[in-house]
């Protein structure tokens, strides 16, 4: 057979993404604030786009021309006073700015400051928090490269994760120096129990700040530690021969501690959540509002816009750049105003379809798909899955993702069906209104839930527990402290 080259049509239908169709499908599933940073970034490179400013363009020509005319009104003569005015406190005046030192008279009627930690724009690290010690310290120049040494290999909860024969061999000093040095951190610096290598020992270094070396509390941390991590008090009381009245104040003593000492000093700081949309109940219905405070409102700058209608203005080159640039500029904005509306769309089917939830609480959430919402808005569940993530929703029972809402079913005893997020609710009721003395296990938990009407497997209750960060059964049941029994002599 032949190999030959040949021209022929063909007639095919092709999906294709258009870079307009892309950045709207970037724009709705970008969170509030990684759309606030899109649109401040198309801002600073389109200068096409501009902010539309709060007041009317004639206002504020009108207080420019006030401002303008004010400029050129003539100054009039400044009279200066000769003689100090009588009236004037100038105690106060000195005490106020004075610059010289203040005597411990003064302070007592200086006004009350903020204090200085309330000032500080950053929280300070562990890090710092103990260099600051360190310089401020009695030791010397040797012991403090070694004390820098180990404040650096220390983990983010204040334990120290470097062997001292490693830190020894890094300073060149002998591996008692480092010891030594290691001791006097441990002893001396704050927060207690920081340097610690382990958590025995770090509750040991606060055990010894409270002056309990020989004290029961001591005995608890070195021999029982781990019956105490498993609740196994008995094991205590009957290893140790002390009364259980003893070892529970022992233990709530060790309770107490912190087994995180540089917890405190962690930089995360605490992220508020803004919600994209807000629920309110007027009535007997529900108001769906966008939240749309703090993103600008965008137009396109009118300069260029008649720059292109009157020809001969600009040359070709130009024109080309200002074409592209407004059609950048008008595809961003529609896309924004499409992806709000989809968003509100999107909203009220949620509402639709968990209206009791809304009404009554968490415990009368329905199962709910992607594909539920994605018919009743005639949509594809990809478009759903988008506007849903990184989405936040307030309504009458708190604030909640939009992913919240979709979840599985599980198969109630009467034929219907449960959401999976409401059974979840009931096992954390089921755990907070439990008696601490006799908690329940999971197989309990599938008992009570039967007799609900809910069909649920253990393993499934065992799962959703973890997932709630509730213990065991084992791990959650208090001792009953009381009196000892003692047989009677007969």
């Amino acid at each position: 057979m032949a190999i030959e080259l040949r021209q022929q049509l063909k007639l095919a239908q092709q999906l294709i993404m258009t870079p307009q169709l892309q950045q709207a499908i970037k724009l709705l599933q970008l969170s509030r604030l990684e759309l606030l940073e899109t649109i401040t970034e198309e801002l600073e490179s389109n200068p096409l786009l501009e902010e539309v400013q709060e007041g009317p363009p004639e206002q504020e020509s009108a207080a420019y021309e006030s401002k303008q005319a004010k400029k050129d009104e003539p100054v009039s003569e400044v009279t200066i006073e000769e003689k100090p005015r009588e009236d004037f406190d100038w105690e106060a005046y000195l005490g106020e700015y004075s610059t010289s030192p203040r005597t411990s008279r003064e302070y007592e009627y200086a006004p009350e400051l903020p204090a200085l930690e309330s000032r500080l724009t950053k929280k300070p690290s562990l890090d710092a928090h103990l260099r600051w010690q360190l310089h401020l310290s009695r030791l010397n120049e040797e012991q403090k490269e070694v004390g820098d040494l180990i404040i650096g290999n220390l983990d983010r909860d204040g334990y120290l994760k470097a062997e001292v024969e490693e830190i020894a061999a890094m300073c060149g000093s002998s591996v008692p120096f480092v010891e030594e040095v290691l001791q006097f951190i441990q002893q001396e610096f704050d927060p207690p129990g920081v340097a610690a290598r382990d958590l025995q020992e770090c509750l040991l270094i606060q055990a010894n700040n409270l002056q309990l070396e020989d004290d029961l509390v001591v005995t608890i941390i070195k021999e029982h530690l781990r019956n105490l991590e498993c609740k196994n008090y008995q094991a205590i009381v009957k290893a140790t021969g002390r009364s259980p009245e003893e070892i529970q104040a022992a233990i709530e003593i060790i309770t107490q501690l912190e087994p995180k000492p540089g917890q405190a000093f962690n930089e995360e700081e605490i992220q508020y959540i803004s919600p994209d949309i807000y629920v309110f109940k007027v009535d007997d219905d529900f108001v769906i509002v966008l939240n749309e405070d703090g993103l600008p409102k965008l137009r396109v700058n009118p300069f260029y816009r008649d720059a292109l209608s009157k020809d001969g203005m600009v040359s070709e080159t130009t024109r080309d750049y200002i074409q592209n640039k407004l059609r950048s500029a008008a595809w961003l904005i529609k896309s924004i105003h499409q992806r709000q509306r989809t968003i509100y769309r999107v909203a009220e089917s949620l509402v639709k379809f968990q209206r009791e939830f809304f009404e009554k609480g968490i415990a009368h959430l329905k199962p709910l798909v992607l594909r539920d919402v994605a018919e009743d808005l005639e949509m594809h569940e990809s478009t759903i899955s988008r506007v849903t993530t990184n989405k936040y929703m307030h309504t009458p029972q708190g604030v909640f993702e939009l992913k919240y809402f979709f979840n599985s079913s599980i198969s109630s005893l009467t034929g219907g069906s449960v959401a999976s997020e409401s059974v979840k609710e009931r096992i954390r009721q089921i755990v907070q209104n439990e008696d601490p003395r006799k908690p329940y296990s999971d197989k309990a938990i599938v008992e009570i839930l039967r007799r609900e009407n809910i069909d649920i497997a253990r393993r499934t209750v065992a799962k959703y527990r973890e997932l709630l960060g509730i213990l065991p059964s084992n791990l959650r049941k208090q001792p009953v402290w009381g009196p000892s029994k003692r047989k009677k002599r007969t």
